[in-house]
């Protein structure tokens, strides 16, 4: 088992879309759960009045969300196909919980946006294409699901389909290399094996498109940086931040900072899963006990670094974003929540650069609405670590929240230091 490559794996799309019911799906298909659960599940949803969603009670042990029939948290569960091992990141759907979904989805490899064919592409569907695709998950398959509750009918998967198409066309994405593939989550079809309910259809199963993606480089060559998530103090032990590797190589003895505490250590060890490593890669989550730093020295959104390139302050930066979700306009004087790597940092707006409108540049840039697309400057209101993205690619891509709702999201073009 574990000589297969690892990769995470999102799955994304509107509420009521069968995001969690299709994920159960997977992990049935593959064997990864055990088939007398699902039963024990569709007895206990059928005397609830839920039938139809014991599937997702797979992934939503948390009881709230079953009396709810809604996903709240991120549930990580793993399953293995013919070439990959995966951990699979069940992303909630709910506006309340989009923030939940910008953690889970920065952490992808690759995505499977569900979409029904009954109502094809909503609102929703909209704003967690532009996010993963933000958020750089470059791999992306679409499920066109429920084709079941559309009786197979080729033209509703069509008529999705063109829906969905249209969407990545409006972020420059043509869509080309992307699997449609019609499934029911509910009735297994095209999940594992191909169903003789769509003979039309001839691409591949759910499961064959996952072994056609391709594991990303590993971004050992570049400099170190890891976004803090928590810092712990461990007795006889002591200081131990948690975080995930973004880049570069974690190494024992390595002379670190962090920014932007402006706090400098020894790595003394490194662990994950309660196991001790020789090194950390990229994407590994890890704890590490750093020697000459007290746990009220550093914090969650500092990042480290190695002291001869330490991870950049900005006293301002440039960003492209893309206006998803404002009740009105954003205008220059703007102060809203960035969530960016593990940091969230508020940040003014200082300037419009250049904007486009349906395509067309802007000549007026007094402000920018929803669906437009600009290159802005943003100051941070306290010391913030963000990286040109095309150099750090996770510690440069954003999601701007304010009003309990992601009103844009964006990427870091070049950064003036502090």
């Amino acid at each position: 088992m574990a000589e297969k490559q690892h990769m995470n794996l999102v799955v994304i799309g509107h509420v009521d879309h069968g995001k969690s019911t299709l994920t159960g799906r997977i992990l049935l298909e593959t064997g990864a759960i055990d088939p007398h659960l699902v039963e024990k599940y569709k007895k206990e949803a059928a005397e609830k009045g839920k039938g139809t969603f014991y599937f997702a009670w797979v992934m939503d042990g948390l009881k709230e969300e079953r009396e709810r029939g809604v996903t709240i948290d991120v549930a990580h569960k793993r399953f293995f196909t013919d070439k990959y091992y995966f951990t699979i990141i069940d992303a909630p759907g709910h506006r309340d919980f989009v923030k939940n979904m910008i953690t889970g989805t920065s952490q992808a490899d690759a995505a499977i946006i569900t979409c029904s064919a009954i109502e094809g592409p909503q609102a929703q569907t909209k704003e967690h294409v532009f996010l993963a695709t933000t958020l750089g998950v470059k791999q992306i398959i679409v499920a066109i699901n429920k084709m079941d509750a559309v009786k197979y009918d080729k033209a509703k998967y069509e008529e999705a389909v063109a829906g969905v198409k249209k969407l990545f066309s409006m972020i420059g994405n043509k869509a080309e290399n992307i699997p449609f593939i019609p499934v029911s989550a509910y009735e297994g079809d095209n999940v594992k094996t191909l169903s003789a309910n769509t003979p039309w259809y001839k691409g591949p199963t759910l499961i064959q498109a996952l072994d056609g993606l391709s594991v990303p480089k590993k971004e050992t060559d570049k400099a170190l940086r890891l976004p803090v998530q928590d810092v712990y103090t461990i007795t006889g032990i002591g200081t131990v931040p948690v975080g995930r590797v973004e880049s570069g190589v974690l190494l024992p003895n390595q002379k670190i900072v962090f920014m932007p505490s402006n706090v400098t250590g020894v790595i003394k060890s490194i662990e994950m899963h309660h196991e001790s490593l020789s090194k950390a890669e990229p994407g590994d989550n890890v704890g590490f006990n750093v020697g000459g730093v007290a746990k009220n020295q550093i914090k969650r959104g500092d990042v480290a670094g190695p002291i001869d390139n330490p991870p950049t302050v900005a006293k301002e930066f440039t960003a492209q974003i893309i206006v998803l979700n404002h009740p009105s306009v954003m205008t220059v004087g703007y102060t809203p929540v960035f969530h960016i790597h593990t940091a969230q940092v508020a940040c003014q707006l200082t300037e419009i650069v250049s904007a486009q409108r349906a395509g067309k540049k802007l000549e007026n840039l007094d402000f920018i609405k929803n669906g437009d697309n600009a290159i802005v400057k943003f100051k941070p209101t306290k010391p913030l670590v963000i990286e040109s993205a095309k150099d750090f690619g996770p510690l440069g891509r954003f999601a701007i929240r304010d009003m309990g709702q992601t009103v844009a999201a964006g990427v870091c073009i070049s950064v003036e230091k502090a």
